[in-house]
């Protein structure tokens, strides 16, 4: 779910990146001399479990559906009025950006340190995996997240944070990720706006505390939703998203998606540019 979207480029000076209350320098090659650490987010009361979702990741959005939450892409609309517009209607918005991995056609390609530039993403032309260890990296993040806030979003939803679960060219451990995971949640909070978990299942009992929502894709299918329901435990939202056959998946998902709280959607597309269906309990 990567699209494009062309606006000024943010500068970018940071040489050093708050963590946990403190400022962590770079090492010598870059990456963060502390990649550990306690969980800087207190526990969030999150989004409610009940929470209706539209999810309009690739323009055009569809505005008029009657929903809690929209989740629409940052750089496509952080200055094209839509958001103004859903808010004038009663609806909150959650912002998408990648936040593991440079995606060529976004305006702040050009501030992503070299350095962290890793192999290219199977099957998305022009994006590459970073490395998640790296000061600059996050100098980056933290301009998205200023990005957003001054577009007006209410929250975020950043995408590929299992960058240490894939093939990314960098030798990343599961505390690198965390690390990293735990840093978008604190940054986004502190800026007043909430933030969801995407896919990194594994990772979920770490991570729950510190994200108000989960965005999954395919839990049915690779068998993991019992860690997903984590997020529903806490009282929390989990957007599960299954693609393949609709009416199949209308069968043998929806029944046991209700039945567990989420909020599913089913998409015959691997993407996610509003031509779907919703289960509905």
């Amino acid at each position: 779910m990567r699209f494009a979207g062309i606006f000024p480029l943010l500068a970018l000076s940071t040489v050093a990146v708050a963590c946990s209350g403190r400022v962590v320098e770079p090492s010598s090659d870059g990456t963060l001399a502390d990649s550990t650490g306690a969980d800087p987010s207190a526990t969030t009361p999150g989004v409610p479990a009940s929470t209706t979702w539209r999810l309009d990741i690739e323009n055009p959005v569809n505005e008029d559906e009657d929903v809690d939450w929209y989740d629409v892409d940052l750089w496509d609309n952080v200055d094209s009025g839509l958001i103004g517009r859903l808010h004038a209607n009663g609806r909150k918005v959650v912002c998408y950006f990648s936040a593991g991995s440079a995606e060529n056609w976004r305006p702040d390609y050009a501030s992503f340190p070299r350095a962290a530039l890793g192999k290219a993403m199977d099957g998305w032309a022009g994006e590459k995996w970073v490395d998640v260890r790296s000061a600059g990296l996050r100098a980056v993040m933290a301009a998205r997240l200023d990005t957003a806030k001054a577009a007006g979003c209410d929250g975020v939803d950043p995408d590929n944070v299992d960058g240490y679960s894939n093939d990314t060219g960098f030798p990343l451990r599961a505390k690198d990720q965390l690390s990293f995971n735990r840093f978008l949640a604190k940054e986004a909070h502190a800026r007043g706006m909430i933030v969801g978990l995407k896919n990194d299942v594994d990772q979920i009992a770490d991570l729950v505390a510190s994200f108000d929502f989960a965005v999954n894709e395919q839990c049915f299918q690779f068998g993991e939703c019992d860690k997903v329901e984590a997020f529903v435990a806490a009282g929390k939202s989990v957007i599960n998203i299954e693609y393949g056959n609709v009416s199949t998946h209308q069968r043998s998902v929806c029944p046991k998606a209700n039945a567990k709280a989420f909020f599913s959607i089913l998409s015959a597309a691997n993407r996610m540019n509003g031509t779907y269906t919703r289960c509905r309990s």
